[in-house]
């Protein structure tokens, strides 16, 4: 599940005073009850021109957003809450001077996490014991912050050495408690290491760089490459990326191609869902992707298509199995239920490229507003971005 779940808060240090009412642990009745509480919607047809002319209804809830932190120091693209904290990160090619995970501060400030020397590295020092590029935050079932480093310095370059790693710390006192290496087999020439979502002792990972899913046993620390280069992990050129009515090119006339990026378990455990970030997404048995004597031809056949989502900046599923995403096109918020019946929450200029969502018990969904696409490299070394950089939530009640 991707649930930011939340441990009892042991806390060392303070925590960020706006919207800290959001920091208690909400009993399990009452998080089931909100969770599994309808919206009322009206229809209204939103083109999405990835999946045709589809009738996204607008709930009539009125939505509203809190903006919870901003900053001019990270271009943050992940949000986790664990421990009775906050903490954001922001891939290293944005050019941004701030650390690559944060601990957000009772002031507003952000301190790096878990120190300075973890997030000191610089080219030519040891990549181990520091993060290169930081992609993702996430917390585990039993409460511990994971951090995604891609070791890739650089947009689309290689990792350094020693550079792409699984950093598993205690969010309360910052205790590193794991490192888990991902060597050149497994972060290849290439690979950008993008997410993580947990199912018992498997951690799955996505390669948004080389097409692949990786599977991780937490316990033994052993990495596979799977359904790599497969048709179910590769973008395809025909669902490109639209922001602002133009397509997002890396390059003169070069749209933008992202393969495997979101993913999700199923509250049940029995399937991962998973696809580019332009979509569309399937689903494969994770029974199959824990074995590793299934082959890759058997294991291919295995994947089956799920939802046709546009592109997005991020995802995150609830204990129903309601999936909660951010489609790129109109800046909104929308939410698929376990029937597939898609409903739009909010569309909002603020939530430009809002990427990977957050769900707090509490019912509020937090969003780190990246602004991707708006970044010199995708405008000939001219940015776009509205400063600061949006940190905000919305509630799902």
């Amino acid at each position: 599940m991707t649930w930011c779940s939340w441990i009892l808060p042991t806390v060392r240090r303070p925590v960020l005073s706006q919207g800290s009412d959001d920091m208690g642990l909400m009993e399990q009745n009452r998080r089931q009850a909100f969770l599994e509480k309808g919206l009322r919607r009206v229809a209204i047809a939103v083109v999405t021109g990835f999946v045709g002319v589809c009738a996204y209804p607008v709930s009539s809830h009125a939505q509203s957003i809190r903006i919870e932190a901003t900053t001019n120091a990270i271009d943050w693209n992940a949000v986790a809450l664990a421990g009775g904290h906050v903490f954001v990160s922001g891939p290293r090619w944005t050019g941004f001077s701030g650390p690559a995970v944060g601990l957000l501060m009772k002031n507003g400030k952000i301190e790096p996490f878990p120190d300075a020397d973890w997030n000191g590295w610089k080219p030519g020092r040891d990549a181990t014991h520091r993060f290169v590029s930081v992609n993702a935050l996430h917390v585990a079932p039993d409460g511990t912050l994971w951090v995604v480093d891609t070791g890739t310095p650089s947009f689309g370059g290689p990792p350094v050495p020693r550079g792409a790693k699984l950093v598993r710390i205690d969010p309360a006192t910052g205790h590193v408690l794991r490192i888990y290496p991902l060597g050149p087999e497994i972060a290849q020439a290439g690979s950008y290491i993008d997410d993580i979502r947990f199912n018992g002792r498997h951690a799955y990972l996505t390669d948004a760089g080389k097409a692949a899913l990786i599977v991780l046993d937490v316990e033994t620390g052993h990495a596979r490459r799977v359904l790599d280069n497969d048709v179910s992990t590769r973008a395809r050129t025909d669902r490109p990326i639209v922001m602002d009515g133009h397509v997002v090119e890396k390059g003169l006339h070069q749209p933008l191609l992202v393969n495997v990026d979101p993913l999700e378990v199923s509250p049940d455990g029995k399937w991962l869902y998973f696809g580019p970030l332009e979509g569309p997404w399937s689903q494969v048995p994770t029974v199959l992707l824990d074995d590793p004597d299934v082959s890759s031809t058997d294991l291919s056949a295995a994947v089956k298509p799920w939802a046709d989502l546009p592109p997005i900046g991020g995802s995150a599923m609830d204990a129903a199995g309601n999936l909660y995403f951010t489609n790129l096109k109109d800046n909104g918020v929308y939410r698929r239920d376990v029937s597939g019946k898609i409903t739009k929450l909010i569309s909002d200029s603020r939530l430009h490229w809002a990427d990977a969502p957050c769900l707090a018990p509490n019912g509020r969904l937090w969003l780190p507003v990246a602004q991707l696409d708006r970044l010199p490299m995708f405008h000939q070394g001219h940015s776009r971005s509205h400063q600061p950089f949006l940190l905000v939530s919305i509630d799902l009640r």
